[in-house]
């Protein structure tokens, strides 16, 4: 066996990212090798933009990385910065292609990789060829340097200038932030600031070990800030994940607000400023999406779940808006990325302008009893062939089945969705319907059928 056999790509490619824990499944021999697989992919002399967030592993990947970026590639370090911010920076600066060194919201021990090209991402096919490519480098080639490596420090202050003329805030507001000793405590404060409101920042110190929770914005992670929310008597909070794509909101109540409801709050600011626009949406979303996006006039566009799928049908339908049911939030004004930090400062320009609170805004909008991502374990090589004997069995049922992503079992009055997830080894199995008993009853049956299948059967 080679020493490349010996290193499990498998385990850690995912649809649209590379994601591990470090020092078992990611090593600095494995960054290196994708790295160089990545050079060899996008061809001699393409522009790579590489940065990080606060892990402390991520030093080490990003020295690596480059070792095997710069036997092709000529690479510009940005530092350690949000995700949106290196997308922005791929835009900003004209470059070819970003690498993120991130795991998200995933705990301390993980990291990995995400990558951006400006015009689309790369996931499918080109991840399986960059995977491929990684398992067979020679490990003599690395030490051959053919690109060069510098560095820009301006990005977060090209971004801050960016942002400020896009946001416009009519009146003082209070609000909390949550930055999870997270990257966006590099930047969300100051710009919360430099636009009027107050802020009051929670766990602003970057720190990889994630002291303070998890860097996942949930109803588990978020109690210290519902808490100063309602002590503070803020107009809102907001909690972001480790790299700054995610953005979950507290209204003054204290109450955390499901992301698509969340979703529509930004849907109708758009939509009253631009009559027909196009809003992409993913499966897992209320079935009140489309028909409020629909009565403001809008169009509703489905796609599958993952920042991938949504960036990429955003620019192929030229969308101004985007979102998921997880909170990530898409702004064509940001290049179409999911940019947490963007997302809380138009949520406190739509609030700066109206009479409402934001408690007031969310009971105003249509919403359904349902049940959101319930986890079922299912070993990652395992889980995907469950999903089409799921799909394959309610197909023959006769059951309506929409299987974009994963299989979304359709009723007249509701739906449930069972999907792999694409970061972890569970199946995870969302439900809604118009009524408590019809919700009951999707959801039982839809579990039923899982744990048959997750028994052998």
């Amino acid at each position: 066996m080679t020493a490349s056999e010996k290193l499990n790509f498998d385990s850690i490619f995912r649809a649209y990212d590379i994601r591990g824990v470090f020092g078992e499944d990611l090593t600095e021999e494995v960054a290196a090798r994708i790295g160089a697989a990545f050079a060899t992919f996008l061809g001699e002399d393409k522009e790579v933009l590489v940065a990080r967030d606060v892990r402390l592993s991520g030093e080490k990947l990003r020295k690596a990385l480059v070792s095997g970026l710069v036997t092709g590639c000529n690479v510009t370090d940005v530092g350690i910065v949000p995700t949106p911010l290196l997308y922005f920076a791929i835009n900003h600066l004209q470059k070819d292609v970003g690498i993120m060194i991130t795991a998200s919201h995933n705990p301390p021990e993980w990291n990995g990789i995400k990558t951006f090209r400006r015009k689309r991402c790369f996931y499918g096919k080109d991840m399986e060829k960059i995977k491929q490519i990684a398992k067979k480098v020679d490990l003599e080639r690395l030490g051959k340097k053919k690109g060069r490596l510098s560095s820009y420090k301006g990005i977060i202050q090209e971004y801050m200038n960016f942002v400020v003329d896009k946001i416009e805030i009519e009146r003082r507001l209070k609000v909390v932030a949550d930055t999870a000793n997270g990257t966006c405590g590099l930047v969300a404060p100051f710009l919360f600031k430099q636009l009027g409101c107050k802020i009051l920042t929670l766990n602003q110190n970057p720190d990889g070990t994630f002291p303070a929770h998890l860097p996942e914005p949930k109803e588990e992670t978020l109690g210290e800030l519902k808490n100063k929310v309602v002590k503070n008597k803020a107009d809102f909070g907001v909690g972001y994940d480790g790299d700054g794509d995610r953005a979950v909101f507290v209204d003054e109540k204290g109450n955390v607000i499901p992301g698509d409801l969340t979703l529509l709050v930004f849907a109708k600011d758009v939509l009253q400023k631009s009559k027909g626009a196009k809003i992409v949406y993913e499966l897992s979303c209320s079935m009140a999406v489309e028909e409020y996006v629909k009565e403001l006039g809008g169009i509703p566009i489905v796609e599958r779940v993952g920042h991938t799928f949504i960036m990429d049908k955003m620019i192929e339908e030229n969308a101004l808006f985007g979102g998921e049911k997880s909170s990530h939030f898409y702004f064509s004004e940001c290049y179409g990325a999911d940019d947490a930090i963007f997302a809380s400062l138009r949520m406190a320009e739509i609030l700066s302008k109206s009479d409402e609170k934001l408690s007031e805004m969310i009971d105003s909008l249509p919403k359904y009893p349902s049940i959101y991502e319930k986890n079922f374990e299912c070993p990652d090589n395992l889980k995907f062939a469950v999903i089409e004997k799921l799909r394959d069995r309610f197909k023959d049922s006769g059951l309506e089945v929409l299987d974009i992503d994963g299989v979304k079992l359709l009723d007249k009055d509701g739906w449930v969705l069972l999907r792999p997830s694409n970061t972890e080894p569970v199946i995870r199995v969302s439900a809604e319907a118009k009524t408590e008993e019809k919700l009951k009853n999707l959801y039982e049956f839809a579990k039923k059928e899982l744990k048959h299948l997750l028994k052998g059967g």
